[in-house]
C-alpha cells in the first residue's frame, strides 16, 4: 500500500508543506461529495492526502456529475491512500461493510499524521451504528482517536468564524457521547477545571485575554439549589478555585443554559462581541446553539491529541447521499481551520 498519484512529492516536501490527511467517512454517506466539492472551491488551496477507496471515489465523482454537479475536484489529480472496499456500497444504505471501511480509513489517516507525513487530520462524517455493526464499539471518532494517540481522553470543541467582523464562536463540551442520565455522574470539579484549561488555551490562539462562559447544569443554573444542587455543591466552588489560579481571565458562570448563548447569537449577527469561549456541560446543551447559529460554518475540533483534528459539525446525511444536494460549507470550513491551526501541531507530531 502507498500514497498514489504522489510520486513527484518527496517525503521531505510532505513534511515541510504539511498536507492534510482526509478520512472520507462512511462510504454510504456524503463524505465523498462534500470533500470533492470543498476542494473545488475557489481560493481553497489545500494540499491533501485522501484516505479511502479510489475506485469508489471515482464512481462517486461520476454519479455526482450525472446528478448535475460541475464544481468537483477530479480524483485523478488528488493524492490518495487506496484502501479498497470489501464490497460495493450503495449511497444511503450503510451497514457493517461501510462501518468497517470508515473505521479503517480513519485509522490509516491518523497514522499518516502520527508518522509525521501529514500535519493535521480532517474527517468526514461516520455512522456510529455502522461501526457498532462492524464490531467497533466506540461512541464516535473522537474516542477512537484518543485510543490511537494513547491519550486518556479527548475533548470536542466547535468553532466557527462569524460572518461579520472578527468574532469567533468557540464552544467546548465538558462531556461528549454519553447518555443524558450519565452526565451528572460523569461531571466533577477536576473534569471541569481540565476542560476550562483546554478552552482557555484554544481561545488564546485568537485573543490573549479571553472571556469565558460556563453553562449551568440545571434549569436556571439550579436556582440557588432549588432546581438542582450541582451548582451550589461543587460547580460554583470549582469556578471560584479556577479563577484564583487564573486571575487575569474573566470567567462568567455558571449561567442559566437557556440564556448564556444569547450574547453569542447577537455577536453572530454582527451586534457586538460575545464571549471568546463557552463551556457546555453536555453534548446537546452546546450543540443546539452552535448548530442553530452556525450549522454550515461550525467545525468540530478535537483537543487533547498530539495533532489537530477537524471535521464538519453535521452527520452522514444518508437521505440525500449520491444526489448532489449536500452543501460543502462545513467541510470547507474544517479544511480551512486545519490549515490555519495545524502548523503548530505538526511540529509537535514530528518531534
Amino acid at each position: 500500500m502507498g500514497i498514489q498519484a504522489c510520486k513527484s512529492m518527496e517525503r521531505q516536501s510532505l513534511l515541510e508543506s504539511g498536507p492534510l490527511a482526509v478520512a472520507l467517512g462512511d462510504p454510504a454517506g456524503i463524505g465523498a461529495e462534500i470533500v470533492l466539492k470543498a476542494l473545488a472551491r475557489a481560493g481553497l488551496n489545500a494540499p491533501v492526502v485522501l484516505v479511502g477507496c479510489r475506485r469508489w471515489l471515482e464512481e462517486q465523482h461520476r454519479l455526482l456529475q450525472v446528478a448535475g454537479c460541475t464544481a468537483l475536484a477530479d480524483p485523478a489529480g488528488i493524492c490518495m491512500v487506496d484502501l479498497p472496499l470489501a464490497e460495493p456500497i450503495t449511497p444511503g444504505q450503510t451497514g457493517a461493510a461501510a462501518g468497517a471501511a470508515s473505521f479503517a480509513w480513519l485509522t490509516q489517516a491518523t497514522r499518516l499524521v502520527l508518522e509525521g507525513r501529514c500535519r493535521a487530520l480532517v474527517t468526514a462524517p461516520i455512522a456510529k451504528a455502522s461501526w457498532q455493526a462492524a464490531g467497533h464499539r466506540y461512541p464516535g471518532q473522537t474516542e477512537r482517536l484518543a485510543e490511537l494517540c494513547g491519550v486518556g481522553e479527548a475533548s470536542m470543541l466547535f468553532t466557527a468564524r462569524a460572518p461579520h467582523g472578527r468574532w469567533r464562536l468557540n464552544t467546548l463540551l465538558a462531556t461528549t457521547h454519553i447518555p443524558l442520565a450519565e452526565v451528572p455522574r460523569r461531571l466533577n470539579p477536576a473534569l471541569v477545571e481540565r476542560q476550562l484549561d483546554q478552552l482557555l488555551a484554544f481561545c488564546q490562539r485568537f485573543e490573549p485575554n479571553p472571556r469565558l462562559v460556563v453553562a449551568g447544569l440545571n434549569p436556571h443554573a439550579g436556582e440557588a439549589g432549588h432546581l438542582g444542587r450541582e451548582e451550589v455543591e461543587w460547580l460554583e466552588p470549582c469556578l471560584r478555585a479556577w479563577r484564583l489560579r487564573h486571575p487575569t481571565v474573566m470567567v462568567d458562570g455558571p449561567l442559566p443554559p437557556d440564556t448564556c448563548w444569547l450574547e453569542a447569537a447577537a455577536a453572530w449577527r454582527g451586534e457586538g462581541n460575545g464571549a471568546d469561549g463557552y463551556l457546555a456541560l453536555y453534548h446537546d446543551q452546546g450543540l443546539i446553539p452552535v448548530k442553530l447559529l452556525a450549522f454550515d460554518a461550525a467545525v468540530n475540533t478535537t483537543l487533547g491529541l498530539p495533532f489537530l483534528r477537524t471535521s464538519p459539525d453535521h452527520g452522514t446525511a444518508f437521505a440525500i447521499a449520491g444526489q448532489g444536494r449536500a452543501r460543502p460549507d462545513s467541510m470547507e470550513a474544517a479544511i480551512t481551520a486545519a490549515l490555519e491551526l495545524g502548523s503548530a501541531s505538526a511540529a509537535t507530531t514530528r518531534t
